[in-house]
């Protein structure tokens, strides 16, 4: 690594080099969530061609978070050992094939094996995402570029829904899934090809903003390289550790619901057109991608004015209130668009946490922030896991959908006394255990 500059000395570019890797980022979060939410869309005639029930339906959608958690730290760590370069290349290319053999299932048991592949692919994305914004991201804008990259999710979720289903009626599931695909490979290349793991490398970066984001970096200098060798032990003993992990289980069970069940739910509810549930199926993501904006710049704000760790708490609890709010009070509503409305509120405030959460791994992580941020997110998506299934058969057991609702409204509340307990000035102290 080069040595580390003490003053800047160079001319300041107009547009920070950065910016555009923020750019690529945040395509590669809006299509995850494209690719994501098309089984979704693609419910009724995938059913009706598979001959499968809602609870097989369930576990399809279920299976997919199942191998995006299991492969959340391994894809961290692979991220902190070869860089985001190659990882975020490698598993795009492995999640879009398996998104174009979505298109190519016959039956119950080929769905359930490609869609859990298709999570181990999607596993690695965020991770990656993190490695690069830890290398690229001077500390000072982290909160802004998380909420970017995450707006990028539900923004391409919400605009997707309407127009996945769109192509549905044109070209039919099978070809909209192969279409899907090719998308995908053709980032993974221009990604290969335009970027490098760290800004240092990169030949179309200013001497002015490695010297910027080298001194923001400074403090990696003293760190041992990072690589499998790193103790998951030290991530184990760590108490941050463990309320990140809770906390996130708590956003993305109340989340995943308007990635999987919202669309049909909706449908069948209120007796509405595919178009038209998708529409309103869009809202909540739309609000989700606001709210991750909105939450990405009042962490750097209260971080400019000198308050860190109450940088990543108060947004935190402001989100998982607003959530726990949004769920409860939507369940008296007899209209759709005023069920939307207070669902839409619940997901701005679910997405609230998510710039903070990754931050915050960012921050107790350093140079491990692959791992630590993977390691949540397995956490978190073991709550997705759990969601897919949840709704459908706590439905059928009780005859409503009340109990989901009050369960994700609980797990909310859990989540803003874990966040009063994390501290983000405290980073977990790695140990290199030996190899016996």
């Amino acid at each position: 690594m080069p040595e580390i500059p003490t003053k800047k000395t160079h001319k300041k570019p107009l547009i920070p080099s950065r910016y555009f890797m923020v750019l690529g980022t945040f395509l590669l979060a809006l299509l995850m969530y494209v690719d994501r939410i098309g089984i979704s869309v693609a419910k009724g005639p995938m059913t009706e061609s598979l001959n499968l029930s809602d609870k097989e339906f369930g576990w399809a959608l279920s299976v997919f978070a199942l191998g995006y958690a299991l492969f959340q730290t391994p894809f961290g760590m692979l991220a902190d050992r070869f860089g985001p370069r190659k990882i975020l290349t490698a598993v795009v290319s492995l999640w879009s094939l398996f998104t174009a053999l979505t298109g190519a299932v016959t039956h119950y048991v080929s769905l359930i094996i490609v869609r859990f592949l298709f999570g181990v692919g999607e596993a690695g994305a965020y991770p990656g995402i993190a490695k690069g914004v830890y290398l690229w991201i001077p500390i000072k804008e982290r909160g802004v570029v998380n909420g970017i990259n995450f707006s990028g999710g539900r923004f391409g979720a919400a605009f997707s829904l309407p127009l996945i289903a769109l192509i549905l009626e044109w070209v039919g599931w099978r070809a909209t899934f192969f279409i899907l695909g090719l998308v995908g490979i053709v980032w993974a290349v221009l990604w290969y090809v335009l970027f490098r793991d760290k800004p240092e490398d990169h030949p179309n970066v200013s001497d002015f903003e490695k010297e910027e984001i080298l001194l923001a970096r400074g403090a990696v200098k003293a760190e041992k390289k990072a690589g499998s060798k790193v103790a998951i032990h030290s991530m184990l003993h760590s108490r941050n550790m463990w309320l990140a992990m809770g906390q996130y289980f708590a956003s993305n069970f109340t989340f995943f619901f308007c990635l999987t069940w919202l669309f049909p739910h909706l449908q069948e509810q209120y007796n509405l057109a595919a178009v038209e549930a998708g529409f309103y199926s869009s809202l909540p993501l739309i609000a989700g991608g606001f709210g991750n904006m909105f939450s990405g710049w009042l962490v750097d704000l209260i971080y400019r004015r000198g308050f860190f760790r109450w940088s990543r708490i108060i947004p935190a609890v402001i989100g998982f209130g607003l959530a726990a709010s949004g769920l409860i009070i939507s369940l008296f509503a007899q209209d759709v668009v005023i069920a939307i409305s207070f669902l839409s509120m619940a997901v701005f405030g679910a997405d609230m946490t998510l710039s903070p959460s990754w931050t915050f791994c960012v921050d107790i992580g350093k140079n491990h922030s692959g791992a630590v941020s993977g390691t949540m997110n397995m956490a978190g998506n073991i709550g997705s896991f759990l969601t897919a299934l949840a709704f459908p058969y706590l439905r059928e057991w009780t005859g409503s959908v009340t109990p989901f609702f009050i369960l994700g409204a609980v797990l909310n509340v859990i989540a803003i006394y874990f966040w009063l307990k994390m501290k983000p000035d405290k980073p977990i102290l790695f140990e290199q255990k030996p190899i016996n």
